[in-house]
């Protein structure tokens, strides 16, 4: 049996040391790469190869084991998306809304997720913070009547917010941050050219920055990814095509077989004691 079989890696065609390049790009620098950055960088032949290898890395960077939320705990939703003329609050249109929750702290803030979802309703939010929120937290909201029974038996912190929701960022000074550097984020690496059919996968990701950005090594996030790459069940390339013929250029999967780009060609090492020599008797 392979010694990839049961990881992410199970397989592939890809060299794992293409593998390892591409996790390296996605973790060592501040903002990530994008699939083309990803292309261009280690000379892969394939867009759809760079772009199905970070969204696999996507998937293996939610723990399902990992610890919930705790303490006090801000909760509000955002659309993510263009302005739409005539749509208002929490009217969503062709955008999507995305729930999060985010730790509050007395020195800044702690840890947050994030999850899109298709309403604000009681039930959809209920569920959200029952999945990421210890039942021992405390809820701090706006005044969104949907609260009132998705907060369960937590202890709930109320803000009824002004029409014009002016105070917003001072009452959930968390949320609004986290909003803004996710979305300052997907402008500014992807372009914004992320499909909602995906949108979860890069939240996973700016999420996974985000509750690490306290790391002293850049290299132990690509430690933390490679650990949870092996760990996380085989990702099939159909699997990531959602709705085939839109978005991110989802064609079918490249076929053939695959060798190292030139960019990971290494001179061969100098090891003396390898080579013969022809005047020893």
């Amino acid at each position: 049996m392979s010694v990839t079989a049961g990881t992410i890696f199970d397989g592939t065609r890809t060299p794992l040391t293409v593998w390892f390049a591409a996790a390296w790009q996605m973790t060592s620098q501040k903002n990530g790469i994008s699939a083309l950055g990803l292309q261009r960088v280690l000379g892969l032949g394939s867009y759809q190869t760079a772009w199905a290898m970070l969204h696999r890395y996507r998937r293996a960077m939610v723990r399902p084991d990992r610890d919930l939320l705790s303490g006090a705990v801000e909760v509000d939703e955002s659309i993510v998306g263009g302005v739409i003329p005539w749509v208002r609050g929490r009217e969503i249109g062709k955008n999507a809304l995305v729930a999060i929750a985010v730790e509050q702290h007395e020195q800044g803030l702690g840890r947050c997720r994030m999850q899109v979802i298709d309403k604000a309703s009681s039930a959809v939010l209920g569920a959200f913070i029952n999945a990421n929120v210890t039942e021992d937290s405390t809820i701090i909201t706006d005044g969104w009547p949907a609260y009132y029974r998705a907060v369960g038996k937590r202890e709930h912190v109320r803000h009824v917010l002004n029409r014009r929701g002016s105070d917003a960022h001072e009452f959930l000074p968390g949320v609004h941050r986290v909003t803004s550097l996710a979305k300052r984020w997907l402008l500014g690496t992807h372009q914004g050219s992320v499909s909602p059919t995906h949108l979860q996968d890069y939240l996973d990701e700016f999420t996974f920055r985000f509750n690490r950005r306290t790391s002293r090594a850049r290299g132990l996030l690509f430690l933390r990814l490679l650990e949870q790459a092996v760990t996380t069940g085989p990702v099939r390339y159909s699997d990531l095509v959602i709705e085939p013929g839109t978005g991110n250029r989802r064609a079918n999967a490249p076929t053939g077989r695959r060798s190292p780009p030139a960019s990971l060609d290494q001179p061969p090492a100098n090891r003396p004691w390898r080579h013969t020599d022809p005047n020893r008797p």
